[in-house]
């Protein structure tokens, strides 16, 4: 049985990698894009290079859009909720304003959460349903209050806010979900070299999507509630 796997923002950056790397272990890629020119070219370079996929135009910030994207996905078994935006342009808390932090809140934690609710029946049904959203170390509470740590000095407070409540929320959907066989995980991929936030990462993408791909292959995955990265468990 073929895996059926739904990658939000997967015409660029981290999202095409992982439809790349995904689709060639076998799995169908339904690409979700806001733009679905750019969504069919994603998919036009995925199918030659051997990818079975699909474009769905998915904006995770409007409702509508997400429940017309799930009319053309029969069935999933998993969501990768990669779709993120970083508007804060290294602006200190006491000067960033609300507009900003709405941007950064409502494609990384109001559109995550509207994505998951609208296709979690789908992988409720599915043998073993995943989510898997990614999130930042930047939202680590612990890390940010280490004034050792590059985080503790990063200005993006509304960005960051944004990765701790995505943290929460996989925390609490997973606990919501014990007992089922949908596990829900976050994953850190660091700070990947792509166009998001300016570029100029120190991990390569393929790096950067190493730790989802291991969770979206697991023959036996039972984790669940965790947030990690390639080198183990971020904290909280």
């Amino acid at each position: 049985m073929t895996i059926k796997t739904l990658i939000t923002g997967a015409d660029r950056g981290m999202g095409y990698e992982l439809a790349l790397e995904l689709g060639l272990k076998g799995q169908h890629i339904y690409v979700g894009s806001r733009n679905l020119a750019h969504g069919q070219a994603a998919v036009a370079r995925l199918e030659a290079a051997g990818v079975q996929a699909q474009t769905v135009q998915l904006d995770v910030t409007d409702h509508e859009s997400i429940v017309d994207a799930k009319t053309s996905i029969p069935n999933l078994d998993i969501l990768i909720n990669n779709a993120g935006i970083a508007v804060d342009h290294e602006t200190k808390p006491s000067e960033l304003s609300l507009d900003a932090i709405r941007q950064d809140f409502n494609v990384n934690y109001f559109g995550l959460i509207d994505v998951t609710q609208v296709f979690l029946p789908l992988l409720k049904a599915a043998p073993a349903g995943r989510i898997i959203n990614i999130s930042s170390a930047v939202g680590s509470l612990t890390l940010a209050s280490d004034a050792s740590t590059s985080i503790h000095k990063l200005q993006a407070s509304g960005y960051q806010a944004s990765k701790s409540a995505v943290n929460m929320f996989t925390v609490k959907l997973a606990a919501e979900l014990e007992g089922t066989p949908v596990t829900v995980n976050a994953v850190n991929p660091g700070w990947v070299d792509t166009s998001f936030g300016g570029g100029g990462g120190n991990r390569t993408v393929q790096v950067g999507v190493a730790r989802t791909v291991e969770l979206a292959t697991s023959d036996t995955l039972t984790d669940s509630g965790t947030f990690s990265d390639i080198d183990g468990i971020v904290p909280w």
